[in-house]
């Protein structure tokens, strides 16, 4: 591939913020006010972005209003399928909807201001008044709301303010094939919380692309299974040698795992589902072999195979875990480039959603995310519950990291800290995703940014990479 110009994007005083070493990431990048300007216009005008989930838009005429930055999109379910418009009235500008969401089949959208109307197809139905305007002000494309590209994925909708995006599954790849043979689309939400931190949006997600920072930061999951982390993160072999504790038994080995998935069903909820949790349970003294090296997958495979069939004989549309295991492997954490993330573990997940609400401050949205047997799954969700960040109501897990971020926005501005410093076999996430921004910045073409977003798929806890870009 020739080399692409990597400094075509018209940068102004935030040019000094641009990555010209691979581990080293400038500080300004979390805080300054004209690098968050470039952020808004080249990257959040241009990537594809998470709007809603699809059981909060169940039938037709509901719509759910998405906000990021001052920009307004209604999502809506009509009768051909999910729709997108732009929110503004085509008279004056104001806002059609009336909140979060609601149902528009009957009345329609109407504006507050001088109430012309719109169906759920974006068709104008009334103008009050049509006779004082000139003619070709009413006409019928004239006056309809402005489509939004939408593209709908893993039980979500997708929406991109570039009418000349690719599609979403060409910008994102082949790790979208991965999370749909482990059941993406038949999750339904069980909760969703939301939380204002205040830090940059790319903090928030940073603490979520290693898990390098588990051994401090969670230091119950740590101390349950050391191995599991040390052999990863604490070792000098470069991670390699079985995640047991040599000095337990193969049945001790086993507790402890157990007792881990019981700290990320605490923790997290969606990562380990409640009826995931007491399968296992119920397998802790089958006859294993005695070596603890050969015993974990030994059980690990047995629990996935009984989760497989006795969820299966409830009628949830589950995936063979043991099979998808294999031919499609998904990390611990895979990151959706810009801001949202899937967190799977058996059959269930927890996702994270993280929006700029200015330079340094940021909306945080998780779900917890199960299957379900029809008739049986939860009513959605509408809207998060919202919480201090510091609530001791959310989940451990989270709880724990949202105490890290707000010192680390804080250490950013510290005299003489100009880069994060990456390790760069283990942080190479957070190198490529910012150099992804780059291009964005720079005007990178659609086709060049996609494949460079592709290799983003399965690189939690993975290397700096060659995106393709030249240059960097």
């Amino acid at each position: 591939m020739a080399d692409i110009d990597y400094t075509g994007g018209n940068w102004g005083c935030a040019g000094r913020l641009k990555i010209t070493d691979r581990e080293k990431i400038p500080a300004g990048r979390y805080f300054d006010e004209d690098f968050f300007k470039l952020e808004a216009e080249h990257v959040w005008g241009h990537a594809w972005q998470m709007a809603c989930r699809l059981e909060q838009i169940q039938n037709i005429g509901d719509w759910v209003d998405y906000e990021i930055l001052g920009k307004s999109v209604i999502v809506i379910r009509t009768a051909e399928g999910v729709k997108a418009f732009h929110n503004h009235c085509r008279h004056r500008g104001v806002p059609l909807t009336d909140g979060p969401h609601g149902n528009c089949k009957t009345k329609g959208f109407i504006c507050p201001f001088h109430g012309w109307r719109w169906n759920m197809n974006g068709e104008s139905t009334f103008v009050y008044g049509k006779q004082m305007f000139s003619p070709e002000l009413l006409e019928k494309d004239e006056l309809a709301l402005r489509p939004c590209r939408v593209e709908t994925w893993g039980g979500c909708a997708f929406i991109n303010f570039d009418d000349d995006a690719t599609s979403y599954r060409n910008s994102i790849g082949p790790v979208l094939g991965r999370l749909e043979a482990h059941g993406m689309d038949n999750l339904r939400a069980e909760w969703w919380f939301g939380t204002v931190l205040p830090a940059n949006w790319k903090i928030a997600m940073e603490a979520f692309m290693e898990g390098y920072h588990v051994m401090k930061t969670h230091p119950q999951l740590q101390h349950t299974v050391p191995m599991l982390y040390n052999t990863r993160y604490g070792m000098d072999t470069g991670g390699s040698g079985a995640p047991v504790n040599p000095e337990l038994s193969a049945h001790e080995n086993i507790l402890a795992q157990f007792e881990h998935l019981k700290l990320l069903h605490s923790g997290m909820a969606g990562m380990v589902c409640a009826k995931e949790l007491d399968i296992a349970g119920q397998l802790l003294d089958v006859v294993l072999p005695e070596n603890p090296a050969e015993a974990l997958p030994v059980w690990y495979h047995l629990v996935q195979e009984q989760i497989t069939r006795r969820l299966r004989a409830k009628g949830e549309k589950v995936p063979d875990l043991n099979a998808v295991a294999v031919s499609d492997p998904v990390n611990a954490v895979e990151f959706l480039f810009p801001n949202y993330f899937l967190l799977p573990f058996f059959t269930g997940m927890s996702s994270y959603r993280i929006r700029p609400l200015g330079p340094e401050s940021c909306l945080f949205e998780i779900w917890s995310l199960a299957p379900f047997a029809p008739g049986e799954e939860p009513a959605p969700p509408m809207r998060p519950t919202m919480l201090p960040y510091d609530s001791q109501d959310f989940p451990l897990i989270p709880r724990q990291d949202y105490s890290n971020i707000p010192l680390q926005q804080k250490g950013l501005h510290s005299k003489g800290f100009e880069f994060a410093r990456l390790a760069k076999n283990v942080e190479g996430l957070i190198s490529n995703y910012q150099r992804l921004i780059d291009a964005y910045i720079d005007g990178v073409p659609g086709e060049i940014l996609a494949r460079a977003n592709n290799e983003l798929g399965g690189n939690f806890d993975g290397k700096i990479v060659d995106l393709g870009l030249g240059g960097l």
